[in-house]
Order: structure tokens, then sequence, then C-alpha cells
């Protein structure tokens, strides 16, 4: 399927690695340009050059920045200053109980997964609403339909920002823009593993036996391909994807149990 895009601008955020170079990399195979951005440019330059050897990519360019500065995001507006796609990719807080941490750890919890994504997203829509054409997609979490133990601190912002843009993606959508968030399950990511990791030493488990124990938890038996997460993506950023607005979407391989 064409998905219409070619030629497109896109801005991937937290795009050195993970998820978020899965949706480079999609994006990139249907022709858009991509511009890379995430903190450390060693990573960004490694996968700038992966990406370049995929058949038919766009223009792949790279910015290294912080996106939870304005310094920061203002670096990648004035690199790609009139972007088609946006894919917001915040990354992680801290995981641990829901009453352990103060109100410094919470403020910037909810400066990282809510205020941040909304000022960069409110940067670009005026131009998109202009053009007649724009795509913005929020990686988050499956926690928005599923509270998860240990990841409040992170997830209580992300449903905040669903809210918003539940409100803020009706509002554009009469402009042919649209905003959506992608919610994913258990993926094969290098995250992952360390995540896996860690959880496995604390009880005293080995890897293979607790990633195994996990997989067994997911209906469909297994961790999910990134590929399959950035396949999705380009799909919701596609010109055949302008009647999905404002949705909060699951891509977990069952684990939500909506019924």
């Amino acid at each position: 399927m064409d998905l219409g895009i070619k030629g497109r601008k896109a801005i991937v955020c937290g795009s050195s690695e993970g998820l978020g170079k899965a949706c480079a990399i999609s994006l990139a195979r249907e022709g858009v340009d991509v511009w890379l951005v995430a903190r450390t440019e060693a990573k960004l330059k490694l996968a700038a050059e992966e990406i370049r050897k995929v058949d038919g990519v766009g223009k792949v360019s790279w910015v290294a920045a912080d996106l939870l500065t304005a310094e920061g995001q203002a670096a990648i507006l004035k690199a790609c200053p009139e972007p088609d796609i946006l894919i917001t990719n915040f990354g992680n807080s801290p995981k641990g109980k829901v009453l352990s941490f103060d109100a410094s750890t919470w403020a910037t919890a909810v400066d990282r997964h809510m205020i941040q994504p909304i000022m960069l997203i409110r940067a670009v829509l005026d131009g998109m609403v202009a053009r007649k054409f724009g795509r913005v997609v929020n990686i988050l979490s499956r926690g928005i339909k599923m509270p998860m133990m240990f990841h409040t601190l992170g997830n209580s912002p992300r449903a905040a920002l669903s809210h918003f843009v539940g409100s803020a993606a009706r509002e554009v959508a009469a402009h042919n823009v649209t905003i959506n968030n992608v919610l994913p399950g258990p993926f094969a990511t290098a995250t992952q593993a360390i995540n896996l990791r860690k959880i496995a030493e604390k009880e005293g488990v080995d890897f293979e036996t607790y990633a195994k124990r996990q997989t067994a938890d997911v209906p469909s038996g297994r961790l999910g391909d990134p590929e399959e997460l950035g396949n999705f993506c380009a799909y919701l950023c596609s010109a055949k994807a302008g009647y999905i607005v404002g949705q909060n979407l699951l891509i977990d391989g069952g684990v939500v149990d909506l019924i």
C-alpha cells in the first residue's frame, strides 16, 4: 500500500534506538524525510547510518538535543521548521511504589511526560493546520488503559497527556491534522531487556527464565517486534489515516483485556 507520504517531513523524538528508531525506519522506507532527535550524538549517528542503508529511504538528518528544554526543542524546530509529521517519545521515569515519590520527583515526571510533549505539539500544529496536512503520534504506554504497578510515576502524566490529545485533536481534525497516541505493550527492545534483567536480578531468577515467564503473560506468546510498532505508526501518519482522530491505540499482543 502506498501510504501517500513520500516527500513529507518528519521529526521523530527519541529515535536513536528502540521504538523511536523503528518509527523512523518505517517512515523513511515510505520516502519520508526524517529528522532523528535524541540527546546522544554517537547513537544518533549510528542510527542515521543504519536507516540510510534501507532501500528507497528519503533524506535522513539528525539533531542532538534535549527535548526537555526550550533550547532543545528550538534546535530541532530550527533544523526542521515545517514538519508534516511529529512522533513524540519522551522516554521513561524511575519505577517504584506510588507513594514513595516526593513532590519534586512528581514535578519532573509531569514535565517530561506531559508539559514538554504538549509544548512541542503546540509548536507544530499551527503550521500543519495552515498546510492542511499534519500527523502527530505520541508513543505512550499501555498503562493508559491498565494501571501498572511501579510505573505510576510515568504513566499518570501520560494519562493526562492523552486527555490533552483528546481535546486538541478534535480542534484541528477538520484541517486534515490528526493527533493520536500509540500504547505499546512489551516489545523486544534493548531497554526492555535491561529492565527485565534488573527485575530478574532483584528476584534472584536467571534472565532467560524470567523473560520466558513474562512472555507467557502475553496472549500472542511473544514480545512485540519493534518493526511492528514502526509500521503501525507509519500508517497512522499516512494520507490514508485521516479519519483516526484523538485515539489511544493499543499494540500489545493482547495484554490489556478491554472486556
